[in-house]
């Protein structure tokens, strides 16, 4: 992974992970695939919901389990 790979995926928030890189949200999601509660993510009510509506909306176009 090259310097800006890294500095580009460190500037993006949660909510503003594209569902079409499921392994941006590799820390979200556990290895069985269940979507992981804000009291282990530690994002804020908004936030929690826009990663959800994203990892299943990558889940409904089979691009992660």
């Amino acid at each position: 992974m090259s310097a800006t790979e890294t500095t580009a995926t460190q500037s993006l928030t949660p909510e503003a992970f594209p569902f079409t890189q499921p392994e941006l949200m590799v820390r979200y999601v556990t290895d069985t695939g269940k979507i992981l509660p804000r009291k282990y993510t530690h994002l804020s009510a908004k936030q929690q919901r826009r990663v959800t509506a994203t990892i299943k909306r990558s889940r409904a176009m089979l691009l992660s389990k």
